[in-house]
């Protein structure tokens, strides 16, 4: 075989391979469970939280499939006999402004007293340094709030997250505020979203009681539009499902005015595949940066409720010409998915 031969044989072999490490493929669930899943994707890794209850776990992989057998460190553990010692729910580890942040809720056991706060990490891996507690993170009213997001959209940072207007249960709505820095909230906080449709009102507690939920809130940016994608009725029912808001990104985004809701779910349970209850999502791109993707939990089978049959998933999205996003249906567990892109 002359060397032109060689070469053109090798450069055949060596697209094959290129094609069969590009073709890798992974199946949900990720984990056999874990609820309110989040995921960062920063410099060839994905830096994945989800609640644990007593502690902040982290884990760091290559890709999702390695997710089971990634590396995992406990980064912060909740001291006893405080105000955050127990019930820390929806951790989410993001990179803003040069600095690691970890935001989550946590009470001292009694849920009235659920409030958001921060960590602080200066090394440039998270699973490294140390995470340093910044305090809590609360408008002036500083009333119930859970499942903090922050964006940092036009160079100035935002908070939206999970609250009650005042000091009971009853229904939990979508607040969002300036930040002054990643632990600070500047001014007051308005409300974006409360519950409306029949959709975001499933979930008797018993006796009589009842919650209308929005809660889980997640920023999402396409071209010219922000969306706030967020979870609603009871995370104990079936119904469990996403819904959408909406608004031009040149708009005032602490006028709640700005904001249109959409009338129907936008993710929603499929018996026929076996997925019940899916939402507290996050998103995450493909690390080409070419692919979107929404990570969420759900259940196998119906009734499973909140507790730990809730498992993460992850799909591919695309988006609808009228720029709004097209999550499809939840993917059966067990079916082959792609991998996200990696053709850089």
């Amino acid at each position: 075989m002359n060397i032109f031969k060689m070469k053109y044989l090798l450069a055949i072999l060596c697209l094959l391979f290129a094609g069969i490490l590009n073709a890798q493929t992974f199946t949900n669930p990720l984990l056999p469970s874990g609820a309110d899943p989040y995921s960062y994707y920063k410099d060839g890794y994905y830096y994945y939280t989800h609640t644990t209850g007593n502690r902040i776990d982290l884990w760091k992989t290559r890709t999702l499939d390695g997710l089971k057998t990634a590396e995992r460190k406990t980064i912060w553990k909740a001291p006893a006999g405080t105000p955050y010692s127990k019930e820390i729910w929806a951790p989410e580890v993001m990179f803003l402004r040069g600095i690691w942040y970890a935001y989550f809720a946590a009470d001292d056991g009694k849920n009235d007293n659920h409030r958001m706060y921060v960590l602080e990490n200066a090394s440039a891996d998270p699973m490294k340094g140390e995470w340093v507690f910044k305090g809590k993170i609360a408008d002036p009213t500083d009333k119930w709030a859970i499942d903090g997001d922050v964006i940092d959209f036009k160079g100035q940072l935002y908070m939206i997250w999970s609250g009650w207007e005042g000091n009971e249960n009853g229904k939990q709505e979508i607040f969002m505020a300036k930040l002054k820095n990643p632990w600070t909230v500047y001014g007051q906080r308005v409300k974006i979203s409360t519950p409306k449709f029949d959709w975001e009102k499933i979930g008797d507690l018993g006796g009589g009681a009842h919650v209308d939920v929005n809660e889980g809130p997640q920023f999402l940016v396409h071209g010219d539009k922000i969306f706030i994608i967020y979870s609603a009725s009871g995370c104990w029912t079936d119904f469990y499902a996403l819904g959408m808001l909406s608004a031009s990104a040149k708009s005032n985004l602490l006028d709640p005015k700005s904001w249109t809701k959409s009338e129907k779910p936008v993710f929603q349970q499929s018996p026929k595949d076996g997925v019940y209850a899916p939402g507290h999502n996050s998103f995450f791109k493909s690390p080409d940066g070419k692919e979107d993707w929404i990570l969420y939990h759900a259940n196998d089978k119906p009734g499973q409720g909140c507790g730990g049959f809730r498992s993460p998933r992850a799909q591919k999205f695309s988006w609808n010409a009228d720029g709004t996003p097209n999550f499809g249906m939840p993917v059966k567990p067990g079916e082959s998915l792609a991998s996200p892109s990696n053709n850089k």
